[in-house]
């Protein structure tokens, strides 16, 4: 693959939804605790979003991370949302406990400046590396994506190649959970990296075929965030940010088997799963503690035996050609 864009470091991230209070809260030692306990580990690409808990997430990024030199970290964080000061703002689920803003949806090129130096005035550093359009699947006005998408293309894209010329980004994207805008964006622009959430896992292999080639080619490369599927591949219940249907349990549970016969941790296994796409540049999963952090910096690490890789593929639960770790 042609190395022609930006490609954050890994292949282990931090994803920063967790720290924005999603599901649950957390407490401001807590969150300190798990992103020096990720730095620790060796983690150097650190991904936020205003979304997460209304600027939450992008506070507490910023506080650890200003101690830090800067130049030893890469750092993402999302526009397509702006962030109104509201001490009625409504909740915005799944996140709990946000700062008192409202969110707005904005992809213009105006929207997307404003959210790149809003983000800053929060994260109080004086730059981010990638800029990822955020969640295109639909607006609160309940817009199809297809429309949001072209919305985006035109005004949010335009403005995030503009900052990646003039130098104040190194790299921009989409971050989302769908693949075809992902497929659209290299048609029509000139992306340098996605973050593509759940569309590439154990349980879920629609990136394989219909975008990873195609990043291939072009030389773009993929975070993949939620490598757990929202939990049910580390033991939850939940799977894309809801309680999983019945077939994706019943995939999990199939895994999980194999895996015990194995002696393999099913986590580890959607970890370097994941990782071992050429095309994949980091794997970002969320944590909400150090002791999280610190498993899944191990678990990254764990041997697999190949026989493991070859009973998935035996039983129907991984395609012939999805790439395995060496």
């Amino acid at each position: 693959m042609p190395d022609t864009h930006f490609r954050p470091p890994g292949p282990l991230g931090f994803g920063g939804a967790p720290l924005g209070n999603m599901f649950d809260t957390v407490d401001e030692k807590t969150a300190e605790g798990a992103l020096e306990a990720a730095w620790e580990c060796g983690v150097r690409y650190f991904d936020t979003a205003p979304h997460y808990g209304q600027g939450l997430s992008e506070h507490r990024f910023g506080r650890v991370l200003r101690r830090h030199p800067r130049a030893e970290f890469v750092l993402s964080t999302k526009v397509g949302r702006l962030l109104v000061a509201d001490e009625n703002a409504p909740e915005n689920p799944p996140f709990k406990e946000g700062l008192p803003f409202r969110v707005e949806y904005d992809y213009s090129f105006d929207g997307v400046r404003r959210s790149i130096e809003d983000s800053l005035n929060r994260l109080g550093l004086a730059r981010i590396d990638i800029a990822f359009i955020h969640d295109l699947a639909e607006d609160h006005h309940g817009t199809a994506w297809e429309e949001v998408f072209r919305t985006a293309m035109e005004g949010a894209a335009k403005a995030l190649i503009r900052l990646r010329d003039e130098g104040v980004i190194k790299g921009w994207g989409l971050g989302v959970n769908l693949v075809e805008p992902c497929r659209r964006a290299l048609d029509q622009s000139d992306p340098d990296v996605f973050l593509l959430a759940g569309r590439y896992s154990l349980l879920d292999f629609s990136g394989l075929r219909e975008l990873f080639p195609a990043c291939q080619e072009r030389g773009v490369h993929v975070v993949i965030g939620g490598p757990y599927n929202s939990g049910l591949l580390a033991g939850g219940r939940n799977y894309d940010y809801r309680e999983a249907p019945a077939d994706k349990v019943a995939a999990r549970d199939r895994i999980a088997a194999i895996a015990e016969e194995h002696g393999v941790d099913i986590r580890a296994a959607a970890l370097q799963f994941c990782a071992a796409h050429p095309v994949v540049a980091a794997v970002i999963p969320g944590a909400k503690s150090a002791e999280r952090v610190r498993t899944n910096a191990e678990l990254m690490r764990q041997p697999i035996p190949p026989d493991f890789w070859s009973a998935l593929r035996a039983a129907g639960l991984l395609p012939e050609d999805a790439p395995t770790p060496a």
